[in-house]
């Protein structure tokens, strides 16, 4: 199944997608694609239902981030080989963890707003994990019983804030708009082996990101079970799993992106992205603290 989140930033309800690609809306059946709609039970359920009796969604409704109410979103860096080559950084022996704020997380054609001072933004195309039930010390061997799907996301990144102000990589990873989700969620069911999935990237058409899952260092079974010595993941939770080589920081010289600026990701069986990036201005910052959502008003 590839489940949707379609409608107004905040006032998204919940779809899935008919065999001709159409949005169906499930609000009659579940209120959101949240934690709940994601556990196994859920998910056997939604398996029955008879897409055609469901309603239509019109044409061109915005999609939201495929995953609603998300409680964390984790992050793995460094994850393929040529990509810590690229950025002059040791391959690591553990996975590198690191977090995304959730208030970063926006839909997967929404704008990326430009904070007013950044200099450095990058683009990652990466696979994203969604957990489905929880998992605490869990085996590698049934990591994946504990993953409800998988999705697309654009991990967006201020190089500068990242890598040459002090203390953590967050800082450079959550401004508002800085990941990209969905379009859709493909359930676990229909992704045979996620470690052969395609991932691909291009910024104004220009193909920068051309990887393979395949080319990890620590796969998603072993992800999962290693995150879950340290931490209960819980149902909705994202794990996003690192990027293949040609982020901007790789390229020579540096690019980086500009107001303007279009960027399409896709990947094997999980949809494509098409964001465009637009400056900062305090109008949306107003939107922001009135409870309207500045990608929209």
């Amino acid at each position: 199944m590839r489940l949707v989140r379609f409608g107004l930033p905040g006032q998204e309800l919940p779809g899935i997608l008919d065999a001709q690609g159409q949005v169906r809306d499930l609000s009659g059946i579940v209120d959101d694609i949240d934690a709940a709609a994601l556990s196994p039970s859920s998910i056997d359920k939604l398996r029955g239902v008879d897409l055609e009796s469901l309603p239509l969604v019109p044409a061109g409704t915005r999609l939201g981030p495929c995953v609603g109410n998300v409680p964390n979103l984790v992050c793995i860096g460094l994850n393929y080989s040529d990509h810590a080559a690229e950025t002059n950084t040791p391959i690591p022996s553990q996975p590198v963890v690191f977090n995304k704020h959730t208030g970063c997380i926006s839909g997967p054609n929404d704008p990326v707003i430009l904070p007013n001072d950044a200099k450095k933004l990058d683009w990652e195309v990466e696979l994203a994990i969604v957990i489905g039930s929880p998992a605490w010390h869990v085996e590698e061997s049934n990591a994946l019983d504990h993953v409800a799907g998988y999705c697309l996301v654009n991990d967006l990144s201020e190089r500068a804030y990242q890598l040459e102000f002090e203390g953590q990589w967050t800082k450079g990873k959550s401004s508002f708009s800085f990941a990209p989700l969905g379009p859709w969620l493909v359930t676990r069911d229909e992704v045979s082996d996620p470690q052969n999935l395609d991932l691909w990237l291009e910024v104004n058409g220009k193909r920068f990101q051309n990887g393979n899952t395949k080319t990890m260092i620590f796969g998603v079974a072993h992800i999962v079970s290693y995150l879950s010595r340290f931490m209960a993941l819980m149902p909705g939770d994202v794990i996003i799993t690192g990027t293949p080589p040609g982020v901007g920081l790789g390229q020579t010289p540096n690019v980086f992106l500009k107001a303007g600026d279009v960027v399409r990701v896709g990947g094997t069986g999980l949809g494509e992205q098409s964001v465009t990036v637009v400056p900062y201005v305090a109008q949306m910052g107003a939107a922001w603290v009135a409870g309207r959502h500045p990608n929209v008003d």
